[in-house]
């Protein structure tokens, strides 16, 4: 019989890359659960470990928390407010459906986030199912590199300011942050980098529409909607110059992992 804790399944393994920030929680969580009568501890040596009931606990709120973990603790939302952004400026609001552009965010996401995914597969999930390791040791060792990639990501201005606002004191590093500052710094700092890069993505279409109402107007056919021979164009230009490749390939170099 094959032991169950030597394989990885494939669906587990799916699942990391689908959320590899998922393993992480938001830490602040179990390190608040010892202070909370409802959820019971034991401690052994210099460790705690979590009962069963809490642990359930813990694991039912992570699955409630995935859409949001998706969102906030990776590049997805980098990736589809740029693509909105795009599609905004291709003037394709019908043509390209909202389920389109979150797949492909999401897809992208997953490509980005896989080694990230990997490294806590096998240095918290795997050990904390082989019972080599409690609950709370596999969430603190799979927040580091959620972590660490979320700081690559963040602005030193945006991180400043958070700290402030949130009241907390100056640190040495960085990473010496409360893990909710860090998350939303990094939030921030994705929002302004998505914007950004949608700015440089909308302004040679944006030309494109302006050429095509000046010319529309000398003419005089302002009854004329310029978007009518201004989409075909912008979509011409957009295929002549291979627009997807250079959008994914702009949005996953963005991306310092």
């Amino acid at each position: 019989m094959t032991d169950r804790s030597s394989c990885e399944p494939s669906w587990a393994r799916r699942a990391c890359w689908l959320l590899p920030a998922g393993a992480a929680l938001l830490v602040c969580a179990s390190a608040g659960a010892a202070e909370i009568p409802l959820l019971e501890s034991t401690t052994r040596g210099a460790s705690t470990e979590f009962s069963v009931k809490t642990q359930i606990l813990i694991i039912m709120t992570l699955l409630g928390l995935l859409p949001v973990m998706v969102m906030m603790m990776t590049s997805f939302t980098r990736f589809v407010i740029v693509l909105s952004l795009l599609r905004q400026a291709l003037g394709l609001q019908q043509g390209l459906p909202n389920r389109i552009v979150t797949g492909i965010a999401l897809i992208l996401t997953l490509l980005v986030m896989r080694p990230i995914g990997e490294q806590i597969w096998a240095e918290a999930f795997v050990p904390y199912d082989r019972d080599s390791i409690s609950l709370e040791q596999a969430l603190k060792i799979a927040e580091a590199p959620v972590s660490r990639f979320m700081m690559a990501q963040t602005g030193k201005a945006a991180l400043e300011q958070i700290a402030r606002l949130s009241g907390s004191g100056p640190v040495a590093q960085p990473m010496d942050h409360p893990f909710l500052v860090r998350l939303a710094a990094f939030v921030l700092s994705e929002l302004k980098t998505a914007f950004q890069i949608g700015c440089m993505l909308f302004i040679p279409f944006l030309v494109i529409d302006l050429v095509v109402s000046s010319v529309l107007m000398a003419m005089g056919m302002m009854m004329l909607s310029p978007l009518v021979i201004s989409l075909p164009l912008k979509l011409l230009l957009f295929v002549l110059v291979d627009g997807w490749t250079l959008t994914v390939n702009t949005l996953v170099t963005s991306i310092q992992v």
